[in-house]
């Protein structure tokens, strides 16, 4: 199986670096990656930009499963989003969240990716792949601290082998 897992870049000032980014960071670091999974890391938090890269990254190497990473800064779980929303279409992931939820401890579900670029980039996302039998989800990071990493960085390991035998 063939995946592909996105993150975004900083975009306020106080952020010297994106939980989603740091996530895989940590992943990476630890050596600990599916063999065919590929990075599109740091894109920019532009409403244009991230799904026009994204979706050209989809095209390029045609992953089986794109896993959106975005910051949450409020939140203190993993939340895997079950939609994307633009004007008034609800686009939802086909995977089952709460299968991938099984054997995490830090995670949870979440009906609302926001109003920013993450909930757009997942709508995009989520209307291309739409015909193409190929799957998607978006997973809102809390910031990352020394208390909360290694359940984060075991969560998140535990929803990506789930993916991967579904």
């Amino acid at each position: 199986m063939k995946i592909l897992l996105t993150s975004f870049t900083t975009w306020m000032e106080h952020q010297r670096s994106n939980a989603s980014d740091d996530l895989i960071q940590a992943i990476l670091d630890r050596e600990r990656f599916h063999p065919n999974c590929h990075f599109l890391r740091q894109l920019p938090v532009d409403f244009e930009l991230a799904p026009k890269q994204t979706i050209a990254k989809i095209n390029e190497i045609q992953p089986d499963v794109t896993i959106c990473c975005g910051m949450a800064e409020s939140r203190q779980c993993l939340s895997l989003e079950s939609n994307g929303k633009f004007q008034s279409e609800i686009l939802r992931s086909r995977l089952d969240l709460k299968h991938l939820m099984e054997s995490t401890i830090a995670t949870e579900i979440s009906h609302d990716a926001g109003n920013f670029v993450c909930n757009y980039l997942y709508y995009c996302v989520l209307k291309h792949l739409e015909s193409l039998n190929r799957h998607c989800i978006f997973i809102h990071v809390p910031v990352l601290t020394t208390e909360n990493t290694e359940i984060i960085v075991q969560d998140f390991l535990n929803i990506l082998d789930r993916i991967c035998i579904q």
